[in-house]
Order: structure tokens, then sequence, then C-alpha cells
């Protein structure tokens, strides 16, 4: 907060409360005013010094530094000056502070008793304003620490998807022109309308639905240049898509693993994958068959990543269910978008 605005708020609150004391005693005739002037005014502008006194220097000066005993005597000490300092106003305005409604002076001892207890409470009043506010602000720092820290992992996990993918892509390429392929430049074309998504269009919190299913195709189909004819993946997106927004290059690390560790090239066992949006909610499925020589492969970088991803910007409105069988793998995901 603003120091122009504390300010504003601490004359705000005093104001009040002086007001309001005003208020209850607006009719009692005990009061003259000078009475008030003396015991709202004079006494109020005291008790409100010794709170700031507190507030502002005593307790970061001794308090904060952990030196306990040193600011217990040093409050007791002022505690008394002003016990003494309010006991001298008092005698300059006897009949508004020294004497009850009954018109019987008040002791010295009482007065002193009494003075003590209301200094007390302004010193106790400002303990507790000083270490809400603390503690408010320590939570603050927290949060924004804790968010910084959030951002910047998220800024890690995503630099992480491109270098993968495009390795990935580059060796598909690759083995394309090795083989001299008709079809490798159409792959580079469609690498390039990929990274144009990734680059350009997937920055923010989240993109269109529609767009990351785009950018799926876009995958598979060069995915499908690579393998030509012995490509087999089912590949069906039922539902409505709408305005629907998610956060990006999230489920593209299922379809590499499956392309990846699985078997594309068998017509009986296809590489199964389906997307179905029902409101706000997205089940998404794959499944693909295991190569015979690699069935204990792992899912590299790619799964650990999307499932931090999800556990950041998804706490607790997904379920991610992974079945590692011998001769399949599959993961079905449903996600509250």
């Amino acid at each position: 907060m603003k120091k122009g605005l504390q300010i504003f708020w601490h004359i705000f609150i005093w104001l009040s409360l002086i007001s309001f004391f005003l208020f209850l005693v607006r009719n009692n005739a005990r009061f003259t005013t000078q009475g008030i002037l003396v015991i709202f005014g004079l006494y109020g502008l005291i008790n409100i010094s010794l709170f700031y006194l507190n507030y502002l220097v005593l307790i970061p000066r001794f308090l904060n530094k952990k030196q306990y005993a040193l600011y217990a005597a040093t409050v007791l000490v002022i505690i008394i000056g002003y016990g003494f300092a309010k006991y001298g106003v008092g005698l300059i305005f006897p009949n508004d502070v020294l004497m009850r409604s009954s018109h019987e002076p008040i002791t010295f001892g009482s007065y002193f008793v009494s003075t003590l207890l209301s200094s007390s409470i302004f010193i106790f009043l400002s303990v507790v304003l000083k270490f809400s506010i603390d503690w408010f602000l320590n939570e603050r720092i927290q949060r924004d620490l804790e968010n910084q820290r959030l951002t910047a992992e998220l800024a890690f996990l995503k630099s992480q998807i491109n270098p993968h993918f495009l390795f990935n892509s580059l060796n598909s390429i690759y083995s394309l022109a090795y083989q001299h392929s008709e079809n490798t430049p159409g792959a580079i074309l469609k690498l390039s309308e990929i990274m144009r998504y990734m680059l350009y269009e997937s920055n923010d919190n989240k993109v269109a639905l529609e767009k990351e299913l785009q950018y799926l195709q876009n995958y598979i189909d060069l995915q499908k240049i690579r393998f030509g004819d012995k490509a087999f993946i089912d590949f069906k997106i039922q539902g409505e898509v709408g305005d629907q927004r998610i956060v990006p290059l999230l489920l593209i690390a299922f379809i590499e693993n499956a392309f990846k560790h699985g078997v594309a090239n068998d017509a009986a066992s296809a590489i199964k994958l389906l997307i179905n949006i029902e409101d706000s909610r997205l089940y998404f499925y794959i499944k693909n068959k295991k190569h015979a020589n690699n069935r204990d492969a792992a899912g590299g970088i790619g799964l650990g990543n999307v499932k931090r991803r999800l556990d950041l910007l998804y706490p607790g409105k997904y379920n991610l269910e992974i079945r590692d069988e011998i001769d399949s793998y599959t993961c079905e995901l449903s996600l509250v978008l």
C-alpha cells in the first residue's frame, strides 16, 4: 500500500473513532465543551502520539530485532512517563479530568492506575496493527515469490517443448531426405506451419482449442508424410469445440510418445486417438502398440513435462491415467477447460 493511502486510512480511522465517542457523550451533562476538548482532543493526541511512538520507533528499534527485554523495559518507562504527563494535564484542568461525576476528587493513585491501563491499550493496539500489517505483507511477498517461481518453472517447461519437438521432427525429415522422398518439401512446409504456431501463437496462457487441435492435426499429417502409406492412426474429434480455450502445447507430448515408442505402420494395431469435448470438459484418449524391441522405453521428458504443467496449471481440475502394459501404452486425460 502506498504511503499516501496509508496516511489517509490512519487519519480516517482516528477521526471515525473520535467522532464515535463524541456521539456517545454528546448528551451527557457531565461533559462541558472544555471537558470534551481536553479529554477527546488533548488526551486523544497524547494517546495517539503514544500509539505511533510504539508503532514507528519502539517496535522497529527493539521488538523487530528480538530485543524483548529492552523493549519491555522501554515501554514500561514510557508508559509511566506518559502517566505523569497525563496527570500534569489533569492538574491544569482538574474539574474536567480529576473530578468524578459525583463531584468527588480522583486520587493520584486511582487516576495513575487508570491512565496506565489506557496507555497499555494503545500500546497493545499498535503492536497488533504492526504485526498484522507485517504478516499480510509477508504473505503477499511469499505469494509473489511463489508466483515468480511457478512462472519461471512454466517458462522452463515450455522451453523444453520446442527443442524436443524440433529434434524429433528434424529426425523425421532427415529420414525422408536421406531416402530422396518426394514428400520432403511438404514435410518441411508442414513443419514450418507447426513452428509458426509454437513460436508466435502459443505465447498466451491459453489459446483457442480449435487452433490447438489444428496444431495436433498438422503434427499427425507430418508423421503421415514421414511414414507414407504405412502410417495408420485413427484420429477422431467429437463434440463442439466452440470458443473453448486450453493451455497451449499440452497434449502434443502424448502423441509424440505414441509415434516415438509405438507402432504406427501396423494396420491391425493403428494408433487410436480420440478427443471428445462436452461442455467445458475435454476427454483425451490415445493408445498405441509397443515395439517388440522397445517395450521398456519410457516417455522421455515429454510426459514428465506435461504432468508437471497439469499440476501447475490445472490443479484439482484434471485426471490423468496411464496404463503401461506389456504390449500397449494407453493415456487417458480428463480435463476441465
